[in-house]
């Protein structure tokens, strides 16, 4: 189209071949980029830069043009498509990763936890006030039945001559139980609201925490930081380790800006296998903290294995997961060797105060250990 920018010249192989597809896409639809971000409603100038490529688009920007084709077309786009653009969007985002990158995704999960939570809460507020009617209504019932039964009582043969005539004791019985049903449904529809916004409220939380701290990262200009003093390069050569797994980049930026500032020097891992890998060049670990959910060799299989070796099994597990906190998953995490086991997202300060408890711990056998020049050490 005449308003479609060239691609950008540095891109990354990555989001390259993603702007590439993506642009075959939106030529499809045969209208401007104008058009169509006034369509969706859109920023043009971020729309232009997703096709381009200097800018990864969130998924739900790839969905809308999915569906927009398929409406244009008159046919749905195919699964093998769908799956291929959902394979480099993926990598392109693992490659251009970034403290910025990361915030944004951040954002995104932030906007979507608070959605549901203003969704949940706008429910809940129709929930209560059909619950409020329904209560109203109910006490009038009663109190219509307490007068029938009032005058069926004082005086029993008027009150049958009622009931034949008036006929409608039995309907206003059958609407009352109704009613009651339909209050007993809408609590049960208004705990699940609540607890929906609750959670949502949780996780707006916590991913506000974490946007804090990967803002404050990246706002961070390391160019112009001084270079540290020798005698501060030997101190922290001499601190204990952390090391960080995890397959995903966004996750990794996160944990990094959490855990920064605490004087440790953290080693990166992306793979189980990577994991191994530095376990044979670095045994002073104070804690190793490990998501779960890994290709290959997944969280669970890892630790098995550092458990398994002599130099390595003594280091606390500390174990990330998406997948939630239920007895089955804990009980599998805690039986491969973990200390902890934490859901995401997480809260930076408890995790930054749970490393600095078992970096402590660390530092203490550090000083109580002998030393590789005691004899009576070397004897052992």
């Amino acid at each position: 189209m005449p308003d479609l920018r060239p691609l950008a010249a540095d891109l990354s192989p990555q989001c390259h071949a993603l702007a590439e597809a993506l642009r075959g896409l939106f030529t499809g639809l045969g209208i401007s980029v104008r058009r169509y971000a006034a369509r969706r409603r859109r920023d043009p100038g971020a729309l232009s830069r997703y096709l381009n490529g200097t800018r990864i688009p969130p998924w739900e920007v790839v969905m809308d043009l999915f569906t927009d084709l398929a409406e244009h077309h008159g046919r749905p786009t195919t699964p093998a498509t769908i799956e291929h653009i959902r394979r480099l969007h993926r990598d392109a985002v693992q490659a251009g990763s970034s403290p910025r990158h990361a915030a944004e995704v951040l954002a995104q999960q932030l906007a979507d936890a608070d959605r549901t939570s203003r969704r949940s809460f706008a429910h809940g507020e129709v929930l209560e006030e059909a619950l409020l009617d329904r209560g109203h209504r109910i006490a009038d019932l009663e109190v219509r039945l307490n007068q029938f039964e009032s005058e069926w009582a004082a005086e029993r043969a008027r009150a049958d001559r009622l009931e034949t005539e008036r006929g409608d004791a039995h309907v206003l019985r059958q609407e009352r139980d109704r009613l009651e049903s339909e209050v007993t449904q809408l609590k049960h529809e208004l705990t699940d609201a609540q607890r929906r916004r609750e959670e949502a409220e949780a996780r707006c939380a916590l991913l506000e925490r974490q946007m804090e701290l990967v803002e404050q990262q990246s706002a961070a200009d390391p160019e112009h930081s001084l270079p540290p003093s020798p005698a501060a390069r030997g101190r922290r050569e001499r601190l204990p380790k952390i090391l960080i797994v995890d397959d995903q980049r966004p996750n990794i930026l996160t944990l990094t800006a959490a855990l920064a500032n605490l004087g440790q020097k953290l080693v990166i891992a992306y793979s189980g296998r990577d994991t191994l890998k530095a376990l044979l060049t670095h045994d002073d670990f104070a804690v190793i903290i490990m998501d779960v959910q890994m290709p290959e060799m997944d969280g669970y299989e890892t630790a098995a294995h550092i458990k398994r070796r002599t130099r390595t099994r003594d280091i606390p597990i500390i174990f990330l997961t998406a997948m939630g906190i239920d007895a089955e998953h804990s009980a599998r995490g805690y039986a491969a060797g973990a200390v902890d086991y934490i859901s995401k997202p997480f809260d930076p300060w408890a995790l930054r105060a749970k490393v600095s408890v078992f970096t402590d711990l660390f530092l203490e056998r550090q000083r109580t250990r002998p030393s590789d020049t005691d004899p009576a050490y070397r004897a052992r």
